[in-house]
């Protein structure tokens, strides 16, 4: 069964792969995938933007060009299988946090992300990047994965319709089967488990394809989707570039900055370790991260990420940059055929979703359980990061609870000088989220 973390894996090169028939099918049936499975945010990114005062119609484009950025970035330079796309979370921290709660303007806004990502680049242009991935314990990059894997499990059943909000009840509830958007997304996960588990070439894509079209036989309809005349192109110079700079000493905006660099750069530092199927890859992958992050402030959107979607992809054989390629075409693409998307339900990408996120949870195996020091922070990262919905959140708990459970039970030797200074700065941002919050 294919594993989502490998911890040796040999891939080939871009260049192998244009040679190599069945791979590049196979890269390029994994991108189409990843595509469907993060084409949301074509939708939802400009639509929480929305609430930031940001118009959709112009935040719609910018989600698209920096995609295709990041995507064409991520398979050129770095020869990676990620999805290089505005993320979910940091887009609500970007809008509740800074705009909505602190009342900063959304050029302010995007001046902090700016300014956050400056800093970002500087640690993963430099040394320190590498230093910081060697010296996280093995138990918390199992975590991480498994974490963000339960992650993309809630998200997908969420889409599906099978969970909801629990209301005053409880914080989860079962969707209703009387739904027929949920009986169609059960169709697509038995549909999607046969054609995983026969290992039929693409089964995801066709999974999806086939749920679409039964979704349109019996009329169970898609996301509606915002304005996308390319007419209102020639408007968008009012948010390319509009960074307001101006209130950038103040104690509000220095925090604010604080607080978006650590999630933007620990963000991507966990999924990069949580996913990559081959490691010799993060350190390109991570600076193609923090160039695409930079670059998102520009085109006036919120951070970029490296989407965990991307396992999709991963789980479907891809394995090299030609996947993250695809996608940026398919997100190229995209803007002239935006309306389009409205045709695929929800309930035919949640399947794709589900079945990724449970696989990524094998990783679990290798964990030594028989000394609780050693998976108590590794069980605070995957349950942290679907509670909280934030990969940095989980990641803080976990990082932060390590070195105090080696202190506690007396093993001194594991404790160094990473994983104490990545404690405290994971604990400095928890502290200025609170403020900010």
């Amino acid at each position: 069964m294919a594993q989502a973390n490998p911890t040796a894996v040999t891939t080939p090169s871009l260049d192998d792969v244009w040679h190599d028939k069945k791979q590049l099918r196979t890269e390029i049936l994994g991108g189409i995938t990843a595509f469907f499975a993060i084409s949301y945010i074509i939708v939802v990114n400009p639509m929480i933007l929305a609430d930031a005062k940001m118009p959709a119609s112009l935040t719609m484009f910018s989600t698209i060009f920096v995609s295709v950025i990041g995507c064409m970035l991520m398979g050129i330079f770095a020869d990676a299988p990620m999805i290089l796309t505005p993320g979910m979370g940091v887009n609500a921290f970007f809008t509740y946090t800074l705009v909505v709660d602190m009342r900063l303007t959304w050029q302010q806004a995007i001046a902090v992300s700016i300014i956050g990502s400056v800093f970002y680049c500087i640690i993963a242009f430099s040394k320190l990047s590498q230093i910081i991935s060697d010296g996280i314990p093995d138990s918390l990059k199992t975590g991480i994965t498994v974490g963000i894997g339960v992650f993309l499990v809630q998200i997908g059943l969420q889409k599906a319709g099978l969970i909801k909000s629990g209301g005053s009840r409880s914080l989860l509830a079962f969707g209703s089967l009387a739904d027929p958007s949920v009986i169609l997304a059960i169709f697509g996960l038995v549909l999607s488990l046969w054609l995983f588990m026969r290992k039929v070439p693409g089964g995801f894509v066709i999974s999806i394809a086939a749920t679409t079209i039964v979704g349109l036989l019996f009329q169970i309809k898609g996301q509606t989707v915002p304005n996308a005349s390319l007419g209102n192109l020639a408007h968008y110079g009012n948010i390319f570039m509009k960074g307001d700079f101006s209130q950038i000493l103040t104690p509000k905006f220095l925090l604010a900055i604080f607080a978006m660099a650590m999630i933007q750069l620990f963000e991507a530092m966990g999924i990069l370790e949580g996913m990559l199927p081959d490691k010799s890859k993060f350190k390109k992958s991570f600076e193609v991260s923090a160039f695409t992050t930079f670059l998102s402030g520009i085109f006036g959107t919120s951070p970029t990420v490296d989407a965990a979607e991307s396992a999709s992809g991963i789980q479907s054989g891809a394995r090299t940059g030609v996947m993250s390629i695809t996608v940026g075409i398919m997100f190229a693409l995209s803007t002239f055929f935006v309306p389009l998307l409205s045709f695929v339900p929800q309930a035919a990408v949640a399947p794709v979703i589900i079945i990724t996120g449970a696989l990524m949870m094998e990783d679990l195996k290798g964990l030594d359980f028989a000394h609780l020091e050693n998976w108590f922070p590794v069980f605070l990262i995957v349950v942290m990061i679907p509670f909280t919905g934030s990969v940095s959140t989980g990641m803080a708990f976990g990082f932060v609870s390590y070195p105090l459970c080696q202190l506690l039970t007396g093993h001194y030797k594991r404790i160094n000088a990473v994983n104490t200074t990545l404690a405290l700065a994971f604990l400095l941002t928890l502290v200025a989220n609170t403020f900010l919050s």
